[in-house]
């Protein structure tokens, strides 16, 4: 169900990870977010935070808007992204570093790397018990949703994600017989159910777009699609997970990480995945990652071009380059996308998001401006009107050359 895409040709939007403020340096530190809000000191950074956030995204010209993350922690190479449904559950318990034996098998990069680092770095709490929904610290997703939405002044749709319970079940280890240690299928299910309460409240206080980030399904196709049985379940799961979210735009998000800005995997390809996620999930969207293979992967979609039955949000722009890819290069890469996928189906994006540590402000406003001064360009050769960027406003530069404010400057030596 489209209700904020319909009838928007090229939507432009970012993952939805963003940079913070150099003074935003509170958190929530698995607090409950009401109590952290009675700090007044916190509550003013919090709400201010967000209301740069969403002027930052508003002045770039994006369509689709994102609160930043800014309710996660600003922890090592973005832990909180797992961290804040995990610190706020039934079932588990305090926070430790993961064992030899932990089936985490991430924790296999070799000592001398950033992923070493972050891996081991990391602390994870132990499952305990029967996870689930905490009333008494709830996710107050509904909450963060009006936030970030009440700071829009365009009205622009806030698009609101969180990760999938799929992902988090990768890095946890069952400590009670209310789970089997290896087969993780039983933990994912009752995390997707706890997660499925937060997402029916967010739905019911009005948003629009809620983005379920990283099921796994892209990796374990890619790297075991021997194991049909897990894909199997993984589908059920998540379609689980987001039952009920019929009235709102669905954006399912898939890249191949993002801590501290690391390229985790090689070999990644969306091959064995994409019929899977364009058929049988339950969404409206589907974002992938792009940019960063080079579009090496966009003639996947040629099979379905025209028959997509969800459209597809392409990254655009790099989360891992420090580059301010100009309008110029994101229009090259909107016509790449084009090539296969009908404009009307055309979402575009960042690969992923620009706030897990390491990213820069600065770049990641002048990534989005190009996303939407490209997303104009190619508007234009549609012969289709474009969209109005602050950010590419002459008139609201900030600096102007002297010439320009002559009443007030000093006149040109040249002239």
């Amino acid at each position: 169900m489209f209700t904020a895409t319909k009838d928007l040709m090229l939507p432009a939007t970012v993952t939805g990870s963003w940079p913070r403020p150099r003074w935003y340096d509170g958190g929530l530190w698995g607090r409950p977010l009401d109590t952290a809000l009675l700090d007044v000191r916190f509550r003013e950074q919090f709400l201010d935070a967000h209301a740069t956030v969403i002027a930052d995204q508003e002045r770039a010209g994006l369509d689709i808007l994102t609160n930043g993350d800014y309710h996660l922690d600003e922890d090592f190479a973005g832990r909180s992204w797992h961290h804040y449904p995990l610190q706020r559950w039934k079932g588990l318990e305090q926070e430790e570093l993961q064992y030899d034996d932990s089936r985490d098998g991430l924790l296999a990069f070799r000592p001398g790397t950033l992923m070493n680092e972050i891996e081991t770095t990391w602390r994870w709490p132990r499952v305990v018990g029967k996870v689930e929904h905490d009333p008494k610290n709830p996710l107050e997703y509904a909450k963060l949703w009006r936030i970030a939405q009440a700071r829009s002044g365009s009205g622009k749709p806030v698009k609101f994600g969180t990760c999938s319970s799929q992902v988090l079940a990768i890095f946890l280890d069952s400590h009670t017989t209310e789970y089997d240690r290896d087969d993780k299928k039983q933990l994912i299910w009752d995390m997707a159910g706890a997660m499925n309460l937060e997402l029916r409240q967010l739905a019911a206080a009005g948003a629009k777009v809620i983005q379920i980030e990283e099921p796994t399904i892209h990796f374990t196709a890619a790297f075991h699609p021997e194991e049909k049985e897990l894909l199997d379940f993984m589908v059920d799961a998540f379609n689980h997970e987001v039952e009920g979210l019929d009235d709102v735009e669905l954006w399912i998000h898939t890249c191949w990480g993002n801590p501290n800005m690391q390229k985790v995997y090689s070999g990644e390809s969306y091959a064995n995945s994409i019929d899977i996620y364009l058929n049988r999930l339950k969404g409206d969207v589907w974002t992938v990652e792009a940019t960063e293979n080079d579009f090496a992967e966009m003639d996947l979609f040629k099979p379905y071009a025209n028959a997509l039955p969800k459209k597809v949000a392409v990254g655009v722009v790099s989360h891992r380059s420090l580059q301010a890819d100009t309008p110029a290069v994101v229009a090259a890469r909107i016509r790449r996308a084009l090539e296969v996928i009908p404009a009307d189906k055309l979402v575009l994006s960042s690969d992923c998001g620009f706030g897990r540590q390491g990213f820069n402000r600065l770049v990641a406003f002048y990534k989005a401006a190009g996303i939407a001064q490209g997303r104009n360009i190619c508007l234009k050769e549609l012969g289709l009107d474009e969209r109005y960027v602050a950010a590419a406003d002459p008139s609201l530069q900030i600096d102007v050359r002297p010439d320009h404010e002559p009443l007030t400057h000093l006149p040109s030596p040249w002239k």
